[in-house]
């Protein structure tokens, strides 16, 4: 047997243990089923959960027993409501599937209350949490003003890489264009080397594939590590900013980080200001 099969045998199994234990915890009241008189399955029911997942009953006795079998995105998002999972479970639910989370919204446990806090903190400093994908994770009220309205975007749309090739305001936002593009694509290309079978990375590339401008880019093959760098910004509220990107590690290097724009004039650091009462006023 391969590694690779190896693997792939190991997270059915541990799937299946978790999806038994998950189940078997739950009482039938918690889910709005009657008891009966002749429980003897401690929680529910393998099809008490098909039920209320509206999947097949052996489709998912066979996911239990750890058969080989494929399971969308969809169906394990209706298993995990069912199974009444919290973030953390839920998260681990998609990662022994090997799949991405069809709901971009679920709260990120990468990003604490004392992160949350130390964003606002960091004001009038732009800040935000970026995963290695370029996710938007948390952010400030000046990050979320500065290169478009992120408020205003839905979850699945505040990715970095996304906005660089989509979002019009970004783009019209950011000084050389092109060279910053084309620089953000060697970094998620760096990025992704190891990340190259994982469903949540697939789907974005071929998201950003549908842009000619980042096929072109990619189609170079470049590669560069993450690092600091100046740049300027013409934010439309304020006018052109001069700032300097840092990144700070929150764990290992292929792992979240702290983002922020640090202004590096006088200028700069009054219209950032200028661009946080913006911000707190809901402009």
């Amino acid at each position: 047997m391969t590694t690779m099969a190896q693997e792939s045998d190991v997270r059915r199994h541990e799937l299946a243990g978790f999806l038994r234990s998950r189940r078997e915890r739950i009482t039938p009241e918690q889910v709005g089923l009657p008891r009966g008189r002749r429980r003897r399955t401690p929680g529910l029911r393998r099809e008490e959960v098909a039920q209320l997942s509206a999947v097949g009953v052996t489709w998912y006795t066979w996911l239990e027993q750890a058969r080989d079998i494929q399971v969308s995105p969809q169906v394990l998002d209706a298993i995990a409501r069912a199974l009444l999972l919290d973030s953390s479970e839920r998260s681990h639910l998609f990662a022994l599937a090997g799949a991405a989370d069809p709901a971009p919204g679920t709260p990120c446990p990468t990003v604490t209350p004392g992160l949350r806090l130390m964003l606002e903190q960091l004001e009038p400093i732009p800040a935000c949490i970026q995963n290695s994908r370029y996710d938007i994770l948390a952010h400030n009220r000046t990050y979320g003003r500065l290169l478009c309205d992120l408020d205003a975007l839905p979850p699945e749309d505040r990715n970095c890489m996304v906005l660089a090739f989509s979002n019009e305001d970004w783009r019209a936002a950011v000084v050389d264009l092109a060279a910053s593009n084309r620089m953000m694509a060697a970094k998620f290309r760096a990025s992704m080397a190891e990340h190259l079978a994982e469903p949540a990375w697939k789907a974005l590339l071929a998201r950003l594939e549908s842009s000619q401008e980042f096929r072109e880019v990619w189609a170079r093959h470049e590669v560069v590590g993450q690092g600091g760098k100046t740049k300027y910004i013409d934010n439309a509220h304020v006018g052109l900013l001069h700032l300097e990107h840092n990144n700070l590690w929150l764990g290992p290097t292929a792992g979240p980080r702290l983002v922020t724009y640090v202004p590096l004039d006088a200028v700069s650091r009054e219209r950032l200001e200028k661009l946080q009462a913006l911000a707190s006023a809901g402009v």
